[in-house]
């Protein structure tokens, strides 16, 4: 097992890149509930212990409270905004509320050099308590012009502590600093490799799914394209993938994803249509959440009857071919390609201190009760791991580097209620505006965006066209660029590419007479609008 970090979560919205940092610097890393047992975390053999922010005050009523087993283990510990007023508090310091609070981008002055702050002075605040007294054996490493202790340090512990954020990209260089002490200080080996990712997956698939049969759900995307050819790797002719159109893709996306699955995948592919089936079941849903749920419910049950099919189908081949044997049972196992965003916005069980966001069809959307149990071997990956693991697994770059689309398809990007009409609608101008992009230059790898689609708005407005009064539908366009896509940041693409696909949207597209752009980042705003 490779060296790792603990990190604790105290309920930040931003702990999960407090995780992304820490493996940027080849280092796993686990983030746990701050109430999860101590038994769970110190299976993980932690080499240091990382304390994320919080939106509590340490002096509330009901505040969480810094384990025990943390301090007794005698590692290196890192506390970040609240994890560092915890430690100030757990260690007989005191904390205070500030007359004046600091949230945003602030200055800070190192107090000592060669420490974790070496080349740091911008950083990203937000916390309304201070420490107005250190614990005995701390030294004062920093301040700002609001707090007199911005970070502290006891040498001799190893106990370091900043009230700023040095996870987020606010804060410039604050990814050397998680790099600083998780290598530095706590003598961790960069030994998070893809390689190593592989490897390790490989295990514990085989270790999970045996000589059972596995069914495993591609979409043609990067993160189920990559744990199917994981799960293959692992178990060979045991996978079957299944690919279910929904009615709910992009344009000429269902022949382009049979295509290349049925040309790379190294494992048999069965092709479902279902549109009917799921536009059926949206009918007059308008509720985000509701067409998640709904979305995540019919592709289990989907799932469910092929998997039954197929054990049906092996059972009738193993009668005639008895060499055939293993293979003739009904798929036990369901593989998806579940990321780490997908389990924090939805706020999974593991995740139980962070607010939900949004329910993912794969976590948050799926129903109680399931035939076939999860095999998701990127639960716990960032979206750029997943692309490395998939280079280092040999699949093609147009895959590894296809933009992301989200499980629900289309329903999530149709505001209101989906109709045939209206998704139609909405595919032809998705498609303009990625096709203008792709010929600029502007989407794909090392481009300028990351991610881009058109939205259609449930809302109507009024126009001119042919000195005639039109009143149709908006349609909103979305673009960011992001690495991780926990954050990104709203793309500026120039004005005369979005002036050609606004006119040939108008133009082209019946039913759609004005277009916006989004100049929205995450956060405070999610990439998808539903």
């Amino acid at each position: 097992m490779p060296s790792s970090i603990a990190i604790l979560d105290f309920g930040s919205q931003t702990a999960q890149l407090i995780a992304r940092r820490v493996r940027q610097a080849h280092v796993y890393c686990e983030l746990f509930p701050w109430d999860t047992p101590a038994e769970t975390v110190l299976a993980l053999a932690p080499r240091g212990f990382i304390l994320s922010g919080g939106p509590a005050s340490v002096y509330a009523e009901g505040a969480p409270s810094l384990p025990p087993y943390v301090l007794e283990s005698g590692m290196p510990v890192l506390g970040l905004c609240y994890g560092m007023q915890l430690l100030t508090r757990t260690l007989g310091g005191e904390v205070a509320h500030a007359d004046r609070r600091e949230y945003g981008s602030a200055e800070i002055q190192p107090l000592i050099p060669g420490t974790l702050l070496d080349g740091l002075s911008t950083v990203w605040m937000s916390h309304g308590d201070r420490i107005t007294r250190m614990p005995e054996g701390f030294l004062a490493l920093a301040r700002s012009n609001n707090s007199p202790v911005a970070a502290m340090g006891d040498f001799a512990r190893k106990i370091f502590a900043v009230q700023f954020h040095p996870e987020v990209r606010h804060t410039p260089g604050g990814e050397k600093l998680l790099g600083h002490f998780v290598l530095d200080v706590c003598g961790c080996a960069p030994d998070w490799t893809p390689a190593s990712i592989i490897e390790e997956s490989v295990s514990r698939i085989q270790a999970q799914v045996g000589q059972e049969r596995v069914l495993a759900a591609v979409s043609g995307g990067v993160d189920s394209s990559v744990a199917a050819a994981l799960v293959h790797k692992a178990v060979g002719d045991q996978q079957v993938a299944v690919f279910v159109d929904t009615g709910l893709l992009r344009k000429g996306e269902a022949e382009q994803i049979v295509s290349t699955l049925r040309g790379r995948m190294g494992a048999e592919l069965v092709v479902v249509e279902a549109g009917r089936e799921f536009l059926a079941a949206l009918q007059g849903l308008t509720d985000p959440e509701h067409k998640r749920r709904v979305v995540g419910e019919k592709f289990i049950r989907i799932f469910e009857q092929e998997s039954r099919k197929l054990g049906a189908l092996s059972r009738a081949r193993t009668a005639t071919t008895p060499s055939r044997a293993r293979t003739g049972t009904t798929p036990k196992f369901l593989v998806q390609g579940t990321i780490y965003p997908d389990v924090v916005e939805s706020a999974a069980p593991d995740r139980s201190q962070a607010a939900r966001i949004k329910s993912h069809h794969n976590v948050g959307g799926l129903p109680e009760v399931m035939e076939m149990a999860l095999v998701e071997p990127l639960r716990y990956l960032f979206k750029d791991e997943v692309r490395a693991v998939g280079q280092t697994l040999g699949l093609p770059e147009a895959l590894v580097w296809r933009q992301p689309f989200p499980g629900p398809g289309l329903s999530v990007r149709c505001l209101g209620e989906v109709t045939p009409e209206r998704l139609q609608r909405l595919r032809e101008a998705d498609a303009i505006f990625i096709e203008e992009l792709s010929s600029a230059g502007l989407l794909g790898k090392d481009a300028l965006t990351s991610q881009a689609f058109a939205v259609l708005l449930p809302v109507h407005s009024v126009g001119v066209m042919g000195d005639e009064r039109t009143y149709q539908e908006v349609c909103a366009l979305r673009a960011v660029l992001s690495d991780d896509f926990m954050t990104a940041e709203w793309s500026r693409i120039p004005s005369d590419v979005l002036a050609k696909v606004s006119n040939r949207i108008v133009n082209e597209v019946h039913g759609i007479n004005r277009v916006v752009y989004d100049v929205t980042s995450k956060p405070p705003a999610t990439i998808e609008w539903e």
